[in-house]
């Protein structure tokens, strides 16, 4: 198919049939949807031109012309943002493919070998036993296993990780056969005995027990040791790795070490039936204080350095290490595109959707993933490129590491490292490769591999490689790829949000920014397209004004709306009624419940006034060399307590923090809005008074409706996940002087 090189153009294969199609949903659908955008866009230009041609005069109306001439500024900013994200829409592509043609195609021979990166970086926010899991999973891949190597990065230089991994090494010799023979799914331990009860098709009672119980035991003995600190001497003496570690050895300071714990080349690389086993790589990178590591990036980095030597496999799969894989042909799929002779020689990575396993039915959170996978990154498909989300992505390694792609490339699948060193001179080199001073001077995290310099480096890295020459394709298959945990409690969905508004913020800001950078070398609806999560930051202002002061006028008595009676209402009724009625169509069709469609309108609001304005605070603070960039780790952990409490739909709160305190004090004063003005209007002007408020009245019911969990964490709530009695108290300080004030107007 090729020959040796890269960029060889090969011969004497002929050109076989298409390995993925790339289909569009039916003209009549999209006729439909885009009469109905082009109907909103309308009511949005009508609500201009009454902002426009109503501003009341100056003078003693002072109060009502700014509030006015603010509402026209969040109106213009939600119209430009809503016409964005529909621009985006414009075109949405799914793709399928075809594995029994990639078969006719190619023998098991002719296939690339796989690099899969497993990374971790602190065995208390993320369990051992949780990695292995998903290092079991991709071990087992229907693949065959002298082309698949395993590289564990672990930042943290855990002996615990170290030891746990080699647990994962001999369970392996059991669980890769057992999987294999059975045609198991998924093929995480943990998941599969956690979901499923009897044995598989053709598998005996005597036999399924024993593969359980060999794991019972391995997470028994997992878990001791985990409780303990302590690695027990037997398992030191059947691994020499073991001796790296010494007295003097932190997670912050520790030297390189590179261990292969099984070696695919190796005759006693073998399972229990005889087969071989996909090569295993532990590696932890060398650690000084007050050196740049840069956290997930540079750890990427690193693996690339050292598979280089080991397997330098053409394709690579990344994965987060709690999120599983959960479909065994995960890699064939990925293949289908990459070896596409007519489509795929431009392919630079296949990116999988992230997909979550612990999301209850009709979820508090409202997880949006569904409409995300189902809707938006199939538009951003349509466009030429879908994102590179940092995990779940299959790369060509030459993509990765930074080749500009030309007609003339052809990719050598044959290619591998050619290894004749045996394991230890393997070990020092790629040692050498992981050291604090490696990257100096280099174009490392610059212009080669994964991006420095932005909480989302993997973002920025796939948008490079799009500029580059390269395409990104999305594929959401019917069995998903992969499943991960998402947090449960809300402090950590929005401290997630402010880390990933921080990082798209900062990209909107730089040279990287899709306009600048993407500008002649990228479709404009892409452009666009990230644009949409960059000016995620921009939402925060507009959106706490809208949800402020309208209600302080509505208590106040000053109109900022058409009355009902007006022509002008009908945009403004029109919009909103075909905008979210459109919002919830499109969830129920993604598999969404109407309650989760809720919800999510809900975390949409709360989202944009906590995490998007701390978020832009924050960073205008380190462009001004206030505060340093930082990593936060999402933990892993969940508490067992809470889990039930979100399996019950109920927020999680806490403790205190700035979000909550913003979010309960747009929830009081709404509330003490809403009482007191309709209060006023019916004691003083009588049921016809709320017909020039009528909007306004609405809109702080609605209000008021959508933060119920939060009043219920107010009032009613007395268990741990409430809101703490500090929230409320300094809540109350910002909501009492706004009410006064407004009221002694």
């Amino acid at each position: 198919m090729a020959g040796s090189g890269g960029g060889v153009v090969s011969g004497g294969r002929q050109r076989g049939p298409p390995l993925f199609a790339t289909e569009k949903p039916g003209r009549m659908a999209m006729a439909a949807y885009r009469v109905s955008a082009a109907t909103v866009f309308a009511g949005v230009l009508l609500i201009w031109l009454y902002r426009a041609t109503h501003l009341p005069p100056g003078g003693g109306d002072g109060v009502r012309r700014w509030a006015w001439l603010g509402m026209l500024a969040a109106e213009l900013w939600f119209g430009f943002y809503w016409v964005l994200t529909l621009s985006v829409r414009w075109c949405p592509v799914y793709r399928r493919t075809f594995k029994d043609r990639l078969a006719q195609s190619y023998s098991e021979d002719e296939l690339p070998s796989v690099d899969i990166f497993v990374c971790t970086a602190d065995p208390t926010a993320e369990p051992p036993m949780l990695v292995i899991s998903t290092v079991l999973s991709v071990m087992a891949y229907d693949y065959l296993p002298e082309k698949l190597n395993i590289y564990l990065s672990d930042d943290a230089g855990s002996v615990l990780t170290f030891y746990v991994l080699c647990e994962a090494s001999e369970f392996a010799k059991h669980w890769i056969p057992f999987c294999k023979k059975y045609k198991v799914e998924p093929r995480s331990p943990a998941a599969y005995f956690a979901k499923v009860a009897s044995p598989p098709d053709g598998c005996g009672p005597k036999e399924w027990f024993t593969m359980k119980e060999l794991y019972k035991d391995m997470t028994d003995r997992v878990n001791s040791v985990v409780n303990s600190g302590r690695i027990p001497e037997v398992p030191r003496c059947h691994s020499r790795g073991f001796s790296q570690w010494n007295e003097n050895f932190t997670s912050s300071d520790h030297p390189s070490i590179v261990q292969i714990l099984i070696d695919s080349n190796k005759q006693k690389a073998v399972d229990i039936d005889g087969n071989a086993l996909p090569t295993l790589v532990y590696m932890a990178r060398e650690k000084k204080p007050q050196k740049q590591h840069h956290f997930k990036a540079g750890s990427l980095n690193a693996l690339i350095r050292v598979s280089s030597v080991i397997s330098n496999s053409p394709i690579i799969m990344n994965v987060d290490c709690d999120m599983y894989s959960n479909n065994s042909e995960s890699i064939r799929d990925a293949l289908c595109f990459f070896l596409d002779e007519e489509q795929g020689q431009d392919i630079g990575f296949v990116q999988y959707p992230q997909n979550f396993e612990n999301v209850v039915h009709n979820d508090i959170y409202g997880h949006p993933i569904n409409v995300v996978n189902e809707l938006d990154h199939p538009c951003l498909d349509g466009w030429g490129g879908m994102c590179y989300y940092g995990t779940g992505c299959f790369h060509r390694r030459e993509a990765l590491c930074g080749r500009i792609y030309s007609q003339e490339y052809k990719e050598d699948w044959t290619r591998v490292a050619g290894r004749t060193e045996d394991a230890n001179e393997l070990e020092e080199m790629g040692r050498s490769l992981v050291t604090c001073t490696y990257e100096h001077n280099t174009i490392w995290g610059i212009e080669k591999g994964v991006r420095y310099g932005c909480p989302l480096e993997d973002v920025t890295t796939g948008l490079q490689i799009q500029c580059r020459g390269w395409r990104s394709v999305y594929y959401n298959p019917k069995r998903k790829g992969f499943l991960g945990m998402t947090p449960t409690s809300l402090g950590q969905i929005l401290v997630l949000y402010k880390r990933w508004t921080e990082g798209f913020l900062q990209i909107s800001l730089s040279r990287y920014s899709p306009f600048l950078l993407g500008h002649g070398k990228i479709k404009l609806g892409l452009q666009m397209g990230y644009s949409v999560c960059g000016f995620w930051a921009v939402n925060s202002f507009p959106t706490l004004y809208y949800v402020t002061i309208p209600s302080l006028c509505f208590l106040n008595g000053i109109s900022l709306f058409p009355e009902k009676t007006s022509p002008w209402f009908i945009p403004f009724a029109y919009v909103m009624v075909a905008a979210y009625s459109c919002s919830l169509a499109e969830s129920l069709q993604c598999g969404d419940s109407a309650v989760e469609w809720w919800n999510a309108q809900r975390m949409w609001l709360i989202r944009r006034i906590t995490s998007y304005l701390l978020a832009t605070i924050d960073t205008f603070r380190r462009i001004l060399c206030i505060s340093e960039s930082g990593f936060n780790l999402t933990v892993k952990v969940t508490d067992l307590q809470a889990l039930e409490r979100y399996k019950k739909g109920m927020m999680e709160f806490g403790s205190f923090s700035a979000m909550f305190v913003i979010l309960t004090t747009v929830a009081l004063l709404n509330l003490a809005c809403m009482v007191l003005g309709i209060s006023r209007v019916l004691l003083q002007e009588g049921p016809g008074g709320l017909e020039t408020l009528f909007l306004q009245a609405v809109l702080c019911v609605l209000i008021v409706a959508i933060n119920s969990p939060v009043y219920e964490a107010l009032f009613l709530r007395r268990d741990k996940g409430s809101l703490p009695a500090s929230v409320a108290r300094v809540s109350i300080c910002f909501v009492l002087p706004l009410c006064i004030l407004s009221i002694c107007k």
